[in-house]
């Protein structure tokens, strides 16, 4: 597989690892995005919808964005806090120049948990609340993720609901279907994992794997979760669930993002945004 994406990217290989990285991940989420729409049923919705839910929302939830024509009002709370986080995270990013640079790795996390804030909890979520202000149903992608207390809530609730969506209904639905829910489970996690490996290992020259581990790892957790012994000990509830959750996330956290995407994709990518020398 990923033999072949580097042939495929070789006309790329005079660009900047962090580009490449965009321009890959770009390209799966368009792809993403078409196939929700094409599978949409919405033939009547007005063109500045479709063009919205294509170009201006990050969702993959086209029934409920092109069908919806009303949604809850948005609380002058909830931008404010939506535009907290944006200004969180651009305060992250400008703080970075403080760090002890001769510490890479600390100033990569840094800056990537920045970049999250920016995008997936402050922009995003201030898309959010502008579509739901104008009836539409575009619910917040992130909620809580901090509250999660056990790993199916984490990943099938609060953490990037579009992603969830996406794997939901194109993997985990047909696939139940044919290999039972606990094959179709891991098999849409290892997919998950591949997918990743693809927008972050491959730009990066390396760490080739780690994101498929770390998403192998969710899934053997979740169906440990989610397993009598599991069940009877609370893995899946209150503080035990919680602190369960806490650790199958961040102890295998660098498979994901390794030491060569660190270093050659999110660093590079910072000093090109001016946010390091």
């Amino acid at each position: 597989m990923f033999s072949a994406a580097n042939s495929a990217l070789s006309d790329l290989g005079h660009w900047p690892r962090w580009a490449v990285m965009w321009c890959v991940a770009l390209a799966i989420y368009a792809a993403c995005k078409w196939m929700t729409c094409q599978r949409g049923a919405a033939p009547n919705a007005p063109w500045w919808k479709q063009a919205g839910y294509l170009l201006a929302w990050p969702g993959m939830d086209a029934d409920a964005f092109l069908n919806s024509s009303r949604a809850a009002p948005v609380p002058p709370g909830e931008w404010l806090f939506a535009a907290g986080k944006l200004a969180l995270g651009l305060a992250t990013l400008a703080v970075l120049r403080r760090l002890p640079q001769d510490q890479p790795l600390v100033v990569g996390w840094a800056g990537m948990l920045g970049i999250v804030f920016v995008l997936h909890f402050g922009l995003f979520h201030l898309l959010s609340c502008g579509w739901r202000s104008v009836r539409v149903n575009a619910e917040p992608l992130m909620d809580w993720p901090v509250a999660a207390t056990s790993v199916s809530d984490f990943w099938g609730r609060r953490w990037n609901r579009a992603f969830r969506d996406l794997t939901h209904r194109f993997l985990f639905r047909p696939l139940t279907a044919r290999l039972g829910a606990r094959r179709a489970l891991a098999a849409g996690f290892l997919t998950s994992g591949l997918v990743h490996d693809l927008a972050i290992s491959l730009p990066a020259g390396g760490g080739y794997g780690g994101p498929t581990l770390f998403f192998v790892i969710q899934a053997a957790a979740l169906l440990v979760e989610r397993s009598r012994g599991g069940r009877a000990i609370g893995l899946g509830r209150g503080v035990r669930g919680w602190l369960f959750t806490f650790l199958v996330l961040f102890v295998p956290a660098p498979l994901l993002f390794h030491t060569p995407f660190l270093l050659n994709v999110v660093l590079p990518f910072l000093r090109a945004i001016g946010a390091l020398p």
